[in-house]
């Protein structure tokens, strides 16, 4: 096997593990729809809620934390160069998910209520 028949199979592994992904959280999801489906038939179904207050703080905190280690470690490692965004993007996007659990006026709203 030659250089460049490696370098095609090398390749396209990454192309298949994208399209068997894909395929996996079709099915996934097909098969969600219709549970929740049977489940309305047969009225056992719940609306489930989702606690952005506490996504957004835990989240906010690791992005945070995961993007700060990393930024020093490329930092130290690299210097600044392109590199660089491989921490700085996550220590971005944790400080804006702790900017909105801060500043979400809905969060307030639900701790003035949760006091009384």
């Amino acid at each position: 096997m030659d250089n460049s028949t490696a370098q095609i199979i090398i390749s396209i592994i990454p192309i298949v593990g994208i399209a068997i992904g894909g395929i996996v959280v079709f099915f996934y999801i097909l098969w969600h729809h219709h549970e929740v489906k049977l489940r309305i038939k047969t009225g056992t179904y719940s609306v489930s809620s989702f606690d952005f207050k506490t996504f957004s703080l835990l989240t906010g905190l690791l992005l945070t934390a995961v993007g700060f280690i990393l930024s020093v470690l490329f930092v130290c490692i690299e210097g600044f160069s392109y590199v660089l965004l491989g921490g700085l993007i996550p220590l971005a996007i944790g400080v804006s998910f702790l900017i909105f659990f801060k500043v979400n006026p809905s969060f307030k709203v639900n701790d003035a209520k949760t006091e009384k």
